[in-house]
């Protein structure tokens, strides 16, 4: 466990993506197995001990030393494992001197009922200083905020062992912690592992936003960006998965999807939910396709049940964008323009109730395209992709290949309402900020929170303001007084039961800080009604 502390404290004061590379890379070829397969487990966010939870963290400690004392502490520091970690009391009684290592903190874990685990996890803290407590509680409760990535990770992971990280992506959702074949194959003692005979997930293909750039449609096919979310369908040796962008199995939320994929292969689309076509074959030709507002798919979205009156009021398909594999042959070394014409010839074999293909742009230049994503948000569509007709399906974002022009944003002056402290480097600052906009009657509603947008520069200045027009406290959230203007940006607006303001915002993020308007000028809650999508 002292080597895994020493990592995270390193990563932690690691700016450079480099230098935290060779971290993971130097701990991983050190590190023993298991300890290291669950520290990867860790770090990629796969590592889940269901007895260990920040409740059951609180109550240890809140246990052990002045419940408002530790509760002062974490709002000041703004990270319970690390409030914990520093509060924690040494033991009235001796404790076993040996060392812990990852692994047998795992097991045991893993091996305890959510009643007996507390326990067992004080006695690891009492043996552990304090380095090792904010490891072992950082890594118990999953959540590490040390600036890595599950993609950096890997990505360290093949260049310590010499090894392709794409490979490392294609299996890793086909094998399960401490991964002791993956680090066999690392060090030349195993074999590859093999995604054949099981549903894994292969990373996708992704965009990079389009900004001031044109580009020729001689070399470059414009397709509907659907606001939905990104979905992998996978059917192998009779088994079909769902995952999502970031490789979530979501099968159990869409389980009528799974079960209208029976053919053999793995394709890439967008998961939407129909709208005024409930019921019926999907119709390709009206504007929005068929599909209802995103809002609409939130109804599904993270339940691991779904009901069968949840399937028919909010029914799901998806609408098809490209192939990865054609059965057991592979496509991803293709063409754009070839792997269009395999999957043109695939989706007529699926369910047409729950899946179509997502059509191509006839526009015959870039001008002409823009003139066509100009009615994107008046067809609730989110924007347009452009892709490169001879680009081959490759992980991740690579220059020149595939470009995402989404829809202007739309934009409202709200008024700051409340603060709250940020976490990891921002957890000194009141960085995450609710505003709201105005009743006819002069009351000031919530309408959504935002902490991304702003400058460092702009974040200093905004913390200056908070705890300089602080009104109340309530833990870590500050009331503030009413005078700042923010412009926040935001996708789409709808309809909201669950905010007394009626509204919910997606996307939102700061785009201007208006010291030059004043609060009363603000948007009104009527203004933002008319935005609903």
């Amino acid at each position: 466990m002292h080597a895994f502390a020493a990592l995270l404290d390193s990563l932690i004061y690691t700016r450079s993506r480099n230098a935290k590379l060779k971290l993971i890379g130097d701990y991983l070829q050190a590190a023993p197995d298991p300890d290291r397969g669950w520290a990867m487990a860790a770090l990629t966010g796969d590592l889940d001990l269901p007895g260990v939870k920040s409740a059951v963290i609180r109550a240890l400690i809140e246990a052990r030393v002045d419940p408002v004392l530790f509760r002062m502490s974490r709002d000041y520091v703004g990270d319970t494992a690390e409030t914990v970690a520093l509060l924690w009391p040494a033991p009235a009684l001796p404790v076993d001197p040996a060392p812990l290592s990852i692994g047998a903190v795992v097991d045991r874990l893993l091996s305890l009922s959510r009643s007996d685990a507390p326990a067992a996890l004080a006695e690891m803290l009492d043996r552990s200083d304090a380095e090792e407590r904010f490891a072992l509680l950082k890594m118990a409760t999953g959540a590490l905020r040390i600036g890595v990535s599950a993609r950096l990770a890997k990505t360290a992971l093949a260049q310590a062992f010499g090894i392709d990280v794409e490979a490392v992506e294609e299996v890793w959702h086909g094998l399960a912690p401490p991964y002791p074949t993956l680090f066999a194959w690392a060090e030349g003692k195993g074999e590859q592992p093999t995604p054949v005979d099981v549903p894994v997930f292969r990373p996708f293909m992704l965009a990079h936003p389009l900004e001031d750039l044109r580009v020729d449609l001689a070399d470059y096919a414009a397709e509907w960006k659907w606001d939905g979310i990104r979905v992998q369908i996978v059917h192998v040796a009779g088994v079909t998965k769902l995952y999502s962008r970031t490789g979530d199995d979501v099968t159990g939320s869409f389980p009528e999807v799974a079960a209208a994929f029976s053919t053999p292969g793995v394709v890439d689309g967008e998961l939407l939910v129909k709208g005024e076509a409930q019921g019926h074959t999907l119709d390709a030709d009206r504007a929005d396709g068929g599909a209802a507002s995103f809002n609409a798919l939130q109804q599904r979205l993270g339940r691991k049940t779904v009901s069968a009156k949840m399937q028919a009021d909010y029914p799901a398909f998806v609408r098809l964008y490209d192939i990865l594999f054609d059965g057991a042959e592979d496509l991803r070394a293709l063409s754009w323009t070839e792997r269009r014409a395999r999957l043109e010839a695939f989706v007529p074999r699926l369910d047409p109730e729950r899946f179509d293909l997502s059509q191509v742009i006839d526009a015959p230049d870039f001008t002409a395209l823009e003139a066509i994503r100009g009615g994107a948000r008046d067809a609730a569509i989110e924007g347009v992709m452009l892709k490169r007709r001879d680009s081959a399906y490759v992980t991740g974002r690579r220059v020149g290949l595939w470009y995402k022009w989404k829809r202007d944003p739309l934009t409202a002056d709200c008024v700051m309402m409340y603060a709250q402290r940020g976490s990891g480097r921002r957890s000194s600052y009141y960085s995450d900020y609710t505003f709201g906009c105005w009743t006819e009657t002069g009351e000031l509603l919530p309408v959504g929170k935002a902490y991304s947008g702003i400058t460092d520069d702009e974040l200093r200045m905004l913390d200056k303001f908070v705890r300089g027009h602080t009104l109340s406290r309530f833990g870590p959230v500050r009331e503030v007084e009413k005078t700042l203007v923010l412009e926040i940006a935001f996708d789409s607006l709808h309809a909201s039961k669950r905010h007394k303001s009626g509204v919910a915002m997606r996307f939102p993020r700061i785009a201007r800080i208006r010291t030059d308007k004043p609060a009363a000028e603000a948007d009104r809650i009527e203004t933002l009604m008319r935005m609903i999508t």
